[in-house]
This record gives C-alpha cells, sequence and structure tokens, in this order.
C-alpha cells in the first residue's frame, strides 16, 4: 500500500457488460481505503459481483462540493481513494470534476486507470472520422436551448458526439434533422455492450424514421455520432468549377479546358486538368 498513500485513482468500470473491467481496475478497487462512488447501491454490486468489499461514500452531482474537504483530508492523511462512476470512465459527463481539480491545486496525486467508455466506444463503430470531434455530452433538456446548441455547431467540421436519453432521443434526432439537414450521416448507438445493442448507421432522416417506427429502439441509454459539417467550397474553386463546366458543354479538349479554366481562376494547370476529370466523371 505504500504506494497508494494520499493517491486518488479515478476508475473506469464497465458500461453494460461486466466482463469488460480491468484486472488492474479490479486490483485497485480492492485495495483501496475508499470507494467514492455516483451510486453507493449501484456500485455496491458491482463489487459484490468482483467479490470484494470495500467502504462506500457517495459522490454525485448534488453533493460532490460539500464533501471535497472530508475526501481531501483523507486523501492528505494518506489514505488512497478510488473515484469510479456508475459506468464507464468518470468525469465524462460524470460527476468527479471538482475533487479531481481540488486534488492538483493540493498536490495529491491523481491516477488514472483507463478502461470503458461509451464515447470512445461509439467513435470505434460509427464510421465517422476520429481524428478529430467534439463531445458534446447530454443536450439542454429544453427545446429552445436544443435547438440553439445545435445551431451553434451546424458548421462544425469534426465529428459531433452527443449523450442521450431514452425520454428525449425523438425529440433531440427530429431537431437535428432541422438544424443540420436531414441528409447529414449519423451512427446511432444504444446499449452499448449490453444485451440489446444496437449500431444503426444512416441518413439522419432516415434513422429519425425507424426509431419512430420501432418503439423497443427508444429505449434504454444512447450515443448519437454525427457526421461534421461538409466542408464548403472556396471562391476561387467555386469559380473554377463554374467555369470548367462552361467550358466542358462548349465541347473543347480537356487540356484547353484546364488550360482556359487554369487562366481564368488564377489555379494551377494540374488542379484544373484534375478537377475538369472529376467533373467530367459526374
Amino acid at each position: 500500500m505504500s504506494n497508494d498513500k494520499g493517491c486518488l485513482y479515478v476508475v473506469a468500470t464497465p458500461i453494460g457488460n461486466l466482463g469488460d473491467i480491468s484486472p488492474r481496475a479490479v486490483e485497485v478497487l480492492g485495495r483501496v481505503d475508499l470507494v467514492a462512488a455516483e451510486d453507493t447501491r449501484h456500485s455496491g454490486r458491482l463489487l459484490r459481483h468482483l467479490g470484494l468489499e470495500r467502504p462506500l461514500l457517495a459522490l454525485h452531482e448534488h453533493n460532490e462540493r460539500e464533501r471535497l474537504g472530508q475526501l481531501l483530508e483523507r486523501l492528505a492523511g494518506g489514505q488512497a481513494i478510488a473515484l469510479i462512476s456508475d459506468a464507464g470512465t468518470p468525469l465524462i459527463s460524470d460527476p468527479g470534476f471538482p475533487l479531481v481539480r481540488a486534488c492538483h491545486a493540493a498536490g495529491i496525486r491523481v491516477c488514472p486507470v483507463p478502461g470503458p467508455s461509451a464515447l470512445i466506444a461509439a467513435l470505434s463503430v460509427s464510421g465517422q472520422p476520429t481524428d478529430r470531434f467534439v463531445f458534446e455530452g447530454f443536450l439542454p433538456r429544453k427545446a429552445a436551448a436544443r435547438r440553439e446548441r445545435l445551431d451553434g455547431l451546424a458548421a462544425e467540421p469534426g465529428t459531433l458526439v452527443f449523450y442521450e436519453s431514452s425520454h428525449r432521443v425523438l425529440d433531440t434526432l427530429a431537431d437535428m434533422c432541422a438544424v443540420f439537414g436531414e441528409g447529414r450521416e449519423l451512427a446511432l448507438c444504444r446499449e452499448l455492450t449490453k444485451l440489446h445493442e444496437t449500431v444503426r448507421v444512416g441518413l439522419l432522416g432516415g434513422v429519425l424514421a425507424w426509431v419512430r417506427g420501432d418503439e423497443s429502439q427508444r429505449k434504454g441509454e444512447f450515443v448519437l455520432v454525427v457526421a461534421g459539417a461538409p466542408e464548403q467550397a472556396s471562391p476561387a474553386d467555386a469559380q473554377l468549377d463554374s467555369a470548367l463546366r462552361i467550358l466542358l458543354e462548349e465541347g473543347l479538349p480537356l487540356k484547353q479546358v484546364a488550360a482556359i479554366a487554369a487562366r481564368l481562376a488564377g489555379v494551377g494547370r494540374n488542379q484544373a486538368y484534375q478537377r475538369a476529370l472529376d467533373l467530367q466523371r459526374q
């Protein structure tokens, strides 16, 4: 236990399938002095499933600031504490941020014990680019505020990721259709790693119609992965396309078309030739 003294472990737990917990997470949970859990009843069942018996302390959005002093005092006194949420990685749309921040300010060691995360699991199966993404967590509950948030994201080129509940998934999908357009791509991930796991990939309008038509697909926990906004053509690209289309309609040789259009749009001849080939194929 010497390496554990005064350490806060941020421990990821399964989002559904209990087999996803790591051996290291089990080992850490089994040796800490205290487990700070979002819901002690839920986490108590997990610990019993793992054959562990540890003191539990409730730490959730309604009491986490009140409990800071108590937890910091324990950590400063050399105790090891594990922070867990109901499912997945703590702090990812879950409580824990004030505690982690306070630990850093107090010079207390914070150690990650990585593992399941609904955000990363959904991204990995979405079929959308993952090199750049924006995680928005849960959208506002009220319709006007939700639309306003979506409006602010309409031009975002990175992949968009949202969490949503069964009570609001239809309204959220309808708002996304209105703001992003029914033709925007979406991966709807429901009940990931659980018995009724669903991953549906399609256009927003089609996925909305599918969910409306199947009540069973409106149950559980959702991660919505939405394609980023398509890149807008620059003025030079638009001018080039316009010139190429006109010249191609005249039936001129491709090299001549590219040479003239390149001069008109102020771009390189090779770029104009390649774009002419693309337009010709279309």
